[in-house]
């Protein structure tokens, strides 16, 4: 794992101020037994936004401002590991810019993620391309996570929190006036995989006129791991091989660029944002293809009005997904008996293709969204709040497979086709202080979700063998039209005990409906199943038409003890949810087309089935200063999170929990210096999931050292991050499928083989450069 350099600030009230301070993140604890390792939380100094008393976000909801980003941008190209120092928060490994965000355990689709406002989907049978990849560190404004009870106002068909990300806003030249030209420039590098980058950005604007645009580009090479972790080197391609040290398919390249006009008329703001995404590669270490080209465009319009009574925002936007995987540079290409059949090692080059030759395994993919989303703020009264809104979206996905030869021939399989699924959804929600040391939200959200998908074909109808004709058959036989009617409903209270305790306690019922790939993927066959996995645990996986939406049920309760200044902190906030037709897997019998006994040490198929699920745990963060001195100001920071998640049918663990975790700095401030030492510890995972095979990952500890200094211009952030090079496994980054055989499940001596988990990154040293002018 690249541990990034991330900062996180609280939310909590000034009981004297009927402001909002934003203070950082923090500490509490020394050294928990069992952990070792390294954290990553620089004290910062304080933020004041002013907002109304009665507008205030939950006390379990944690904002990552500009200035804490603007300090990570240089560590990590990946937009959602900026969320690691977040309560609650850990992260799904995936490619070196698309990690998905899990909040206490539930994550990708179970979470609503929106990016400047939009709502978007991954159009990906892995979901390579998730919402947080489609934009750059460098031109991120802030990032707002929801980890506890989330507000219905903050978006629906999801039963996790929400994460919302927000690009800079526009700027524009004081009334009256003369227009300002602005605009910024940055590198880095990084030694480990030899990341670089580059971004620049610049703004001109009147006093009613704005225009600006920003553009980022960065590409890296796979890296290496503190130590050897496979006994091979082929990677199933004639004349190259790996060392025993470099993590496979990890390598990438991306570019991202975005136009933003606005135009400001007295209370009403009319913005226009057009974005672009250029991804040429993306190699995967836990998925069996690599993204091999990634073409995104989104339109995103908005109007903002304020009025004497309150304020409205309609906000439409289109995003155009076109999707390509194949086999990366680190895997076999060449399949069939006449490129050496399943037992070569490498493949060699064949012709012609055909039924004894095939030259890889193109699958595309296109998806569109297409969303309305209208919402007012009104002020009732000087106590009471009424937020309302209505949202429609409708999504549309198509995801096909060339014939390329061997298995893969004559035809071309369509393992989604006219995919559909539209959401419509109207909401409430009544904020209101009636006492000064009470505060109370109540919410509902209605929602309705209609998906269907189009007749299916296999590559070869009349391949017995595959059971592609028996499956697509059953598919299209079927009535594949589903409507479901979901209902969000959220409590939330908040007490002012005294000047240095607020206690917040709620409740959340949430409703999600499955995915297009949950419900409409249909092959049995062991390689198309293998090609349908969004969590990269080498498994293949099977959809199920009639499955029910998910129902969660969850308590929360945060308590935040702090000083009257904030100068110190510390929260707290216990968690539980019961699930009921959580969205589990079992084992199946592709011959039988019925449930089997789980597989013991090896990759299998497993079909989406409705079960209950329970989750429960706690988060912990805090801070304290320690000295301040000629020398500067020293301060102690941290957070620990601890989630448990629980089959409740089968008693079997729920993939992917991060274990026991906790993060720890020591920081040092000084005019325009900010410096850290970081610990982070994390504890053996155990608990794990048998029915997928999970694998079990030993606990590990990791120290990065952190600096950076900023003048009124130029800003330079530098680093060591796993000083020590330790070699350890990412409790959460899947099984390792970065080189070899990939496109089935090879008997020996071929690889992938069950049973090695990803690796995370060895010592990597990184500098960045930014220049404003």
């Amino acid at each position: 794992m690249q541990a990034g350099h991330f900062f996180a600030r609280n939310i909590s009230l000034n009981a004297a101020n009927p402001a909002m301070k934003i203070k950082p993140l923090a500490l509490l604890f020394a050294i928990t037994p069992g952990l070792a390792g390294a954290a990553e939380i620089p004290l910062l100094e304080e933020i004041l936004v002013t907002a109304p008393r009665n507008h205030l976000p939950p006390l379990s909801a944690t904002l990552l401002p500009h200035a804490a980003i603007e300090r990570s941008r240089a560590s990590t190209s990946d937009t959602a590991s900026l969320l690691r120092d977040i309560p609650g928060v850990s992260l799904y490994g995936a490619g070196g810019v698309s990690s998905l965000p899990s909040i206490h355990g539930l994550a990708d689709d179970r979470l609503r993620i929106k990016l400047d406002g939009m709502d978007l989907i991954a159009s990906c049978p892995n979901h390579m391309n998730p919402v947080l990849s489609y934009i750059d560190p460098s031109n991120l404004e802030t990032l707002e996570v929801y980890a506890g009870i989330a507000p219905v106002s903050s978006g629906g068909d999801a039963i996790g929190g929400t994460i919302l990300a927000e690009s800079r806003a526009p700027e524009f030249a004081a009334p009256g006036q003369q227009s300002i030209t602005k605009g910024e420039v940055g590198a880095f590098y990084r030694s480990n995989n030899q990341a670089r980058g580059a971004n620049v950005s610049a703004t001109h604007a009147t006093d009613r006129f704005s225009i600006s645009y920003s553009g980022a580009g960065s590409q890296a090479d796979n890296y290496t791991a503190g130590d050897d972790f496979k006994t091979y080197d082929f990677t199933g391609r004639i004349g190259h091989t790996l060392p025993r040290d470099e993590v496979g398919s990890t390598a990438y390249e991306t570019r991202n660029h975005a136009l933003r006009l606005a135009l400001k008329n007295d209370n009403h703001l009319f913005e226009a944002r057009l974005g672009y995404q250029d991804m040429p590669f993306q190699l995967y270490p836990n998925q069996r293809m690599d993204m091999l080209d990634n073409t995104q465009k989104s339109l995103n319009l908005r109007h903002q009005g304020r009025y004497d009574w309150g304020k409205l925002e309609t906000r439409i936007y289109h995003e155009q997904v076109d999707h390509f995987m194949d086999f990366g540079a680190d895997k076999r290409f060449w399949y069939g008996t006449d490129s050496g059949g399943s037992t070569a090692l490498d493949g060699s080059p064949c012709a012609p293709i055909g039924t004894t030759c095939a030259a890889g395994m193109p699958m595309y993919t296109e998806g569109k969204t297409t969303g309305v989303i209208v919402k007012a703020d009104i002020p009732l009264t000087s106590k009471d709040r009424l937020r309302v809104g209505g949202e429609v979206q409708q999504y549309r996905l198509d995801d096909w497979w060339p014939p390329s030869g061997a298995g893969m021939w004559p035809g071309t399989f369509w393992n989604i086709n006219d995919g559909e699924r539209d959401r419509a959804a109207l909401f409430g929600e009544w904020q209101s202080r009636q006492h000064t040391d009470w505060m109370t939200l109540l919410g509902a959200r209605v929602e309705q979700v209609k998906m269907n998908a189009g007749e299916v074909v296999g590559y070869n109808p009349a391949n017995m063998m595959s059971n592609q004709a028996r499956d697509a058959a059953a598919f299209n036989a079927r009535d594949r039209r589903k409507t479901d009617n979901n209902l969000d409903l959220t409590a939330l209270a908040r007490y002012t005990a005294d000047a240095n305790l607020d206690i917040e306690f709620g409740f959340a019922h949430k409703e999600r409906s499955p995915n297009v790939y949950e419900r409409y993927t249909w092959s049995t066959w062991q390689m198309a199943a293998l090609m349908n996995n969004f969590v990269g645990d080498g498994n293949g996986y099977l959809g199920d038409i009639d499955l029910k939406p998910e129902k969660s049920n969850k308590i929360a309760a945060t308590f935040n003890w702090h000083a009257d200044d904030n100068a110190w902190t510390f929260k707290v906030t216990p968690h539980y949810a019961e699930v009921s037709d959580y969205i589990d897997a079992v084992q199946w019998n592709a011959a039988t087309n019925l449930p089997a006994a789980p597989a013991t040490d090896s990759f299998s198929v497993l079909k989406y089935v409705n079960q209950s699920a329970r989750i429960y745990g706690i988060d912990l963060s805090g801070q304290m200063p320690l000295a301040t001195t000629d020398w500067g100001a020293f301060a102690l920071n941290g957070l620990l999170n601890y989630t448990k998640g629980k089959n409740r049918d089968t008693g079997d663990g729920l993939y992917n929990i991060m274990p026991l975790n906790a993060k720890l700095a020591l920081t040092h401030k000084q005019a325009g210096w900010d410096n850290s030492i970081e610990w982070l510890l994390v504890t053996a995972k155990d608990d794990v999931s048998d029915m997928r095979n999970e694998i079990k990952t030993p606990g590990y500890g990791l120290v990065n050292l952190r600096g950076s200094h900023a003048w009124k211009r130029v800003r330079v952030d530098f680093g060591v991050e796993n000083l020590f090079d330790k070699f350890y496994y990412l409790p959460t980054g899947g099984a390792y499928a970065g080189q070899g055989t990939t496109m089935t499940n090879p008997a020996l001596p071929n690889y992938p083989q069950w049973g090695t988990a990803v690796p995370g990154m060895g010592r990597s040293i990184y500098a960045g450069l930014n220049v404003k002018f």
